[in-house]
């Protein structure tokens, strides 16, 4: 990292991690953990406020969009998923863990939830990071202020963001009323994005970041900041993949829900793509 950086990658992180430590104490008095989640898209936006406002000398064509994209992509899914939540207590995930440790959850939960959530969004945040170190050179001249890998990044990220809010929509209409899909209420949804990915919110969201990272690779005047701005889009896609997205979901609905079997047979998991046979086997 550049020692320029340093000063912004210090602030961001102390931010975020101060931000998490409120949170905390807040869910213990609310006995609700599940409020981490409404505030992970507001730890990214806030990192990469600072990394952009602190790190760069001025904000440059390329930072500006991409400090946009992200904005606009926390306000949505913050808003989104409080809306979501809103009224229905703590989310079973973390109910599940309250009950496996016991008294010691509320001390763990700083570390394990909120702690490491703020520590991994800051993470994820680095592309902005990235552009504001070639920003000074983008001014200079020594790098294009706007070239093609950046206007694929920018159509990736957009598209991403646009995918995951529709998608989302889509699954909040059919849970409101699976009739408009022509679907009965306890059915699987299998119409719309979702008739061509199980989870088409998670491969927009794995665009928006794999666009951002592109951009930032555009803003690297070395090859270490280029290898560190596509650490944040292969982080998000393998929590989205491994850890808090595909994986934990599947694994409970697979076993609550016949049909959802039938579904994962024939629809691919992330990537979309056209509808396979019953008879075929999903990769």
């Amino acid at each position: 990292m550049s020692p320029t950086l340093i000063p912004a990658a210090a602030q961001a992180l102390t931010a975020v991690l101060g931000l998490a430590l409120l949170l905390w104490i807040a869910s213990l008095r609310l006995r609700d953990a599940s409020i981490a989640d409404r505030f992970w898209p507001v730890f990214i936006a806030l990192a990469g406020l600072i990394f952009a406002l602190q790190g760069a000398p001025e904000l440059d064509l390329r930072l500006q969009l991409m400090l946009a994209v992200t904005l606009a992509w926390a306000l949505r899914l913050a808003l989104f998923i409080t809306w979501r939540n809103w009224g229905h207590g703590e989310d079973r995930r973390y109910a599940a863990m309250r009950q496996r440790h016991g008294p010691g959850f509320a001390r763990r939960s700083l570390t394990l939830v909120f702690g490491l959530q703020a520590l991994l969004a800051w993470i994820v945040a680095t592309p902005l990071l990235v552009a504001a170190g070639g920003s000074e050179a983008s001014r200079l001249g020594a790098l294009s202020p706007l070239g093609p890998l950046d206007l694929f990044g920018l159509a990736l990220a957009l598209g991403g963001l646009v995918t995951e809010a529709v998608a989302d929509a889509q699954m909040a209409r059919f849970r409101r009323d699976p009739a408009l899909y022509g679907r009965a209420r306890g059915d699987v949804m299998d119409a719309g994005l979702w008739r061509y990915s199980r989870h088409p919110n998670y491969f927009g969201e794995a665009c928006v970041w794999w666009g951002l990272g592109l951009m930032a690779v555009a803003a690297s005047a070395q090859p270490a900041a280029a290898a560190a701005a596509l650490l944040s889009p292969l982080l998000m896609t393998g929590l989205l993949l491994k850890v808090s997205g595909v994986a934990l979901l599947e694994q409970d609905l697979a076993q609550r829900r016949p049909a959802y079997r039938d579904y994962m047979r024939r629809t691919n998991a992330f990537v979309p793509g056209p509808p396979r046979t019953w008879k075929e086997t999903p990769t």
